[in-house]
């Protein structure tokens, strides 16, 4: 069994993305939607449903990002209460 970084891919309502990936990426993501699938015991999700969790998931374990995020956050709140 593989060791992802996504786990199964929440039944939610769609959301219309318009991207146009390298045909590389592509076959990657299709390929990983197997594997997931198949470690999750799931039939195959659509490749393109793994696009938001992937960045949801990048986006959350960024810590350049999440400190650049709490700095403007703090600094933000510091201009409210002046």
């Amino acid at each position: 069994m593989a060791k992802l970084k996504l786990g199964p891919i929440a039944d939610d309502k769609p959301v219309k993305v318009t991207v146009e990936l390298p045909a590389p990426l592509h076959r990657d993501l299709s390929r990983y939607a197997e594997i997931l699938g198949r470690d999750s015991g799931q039939p195959s999700t659509d490749p393109l449903r793994l696009i938001v969790p992937m960045l949801e998931r990048f986006i959350a374990t960024d810590r350049g990002f999440a400190k650049a995020k709490q700095e403007r956050k703090v600094n933000t709140d510091k201009h409210k209460n002046t």
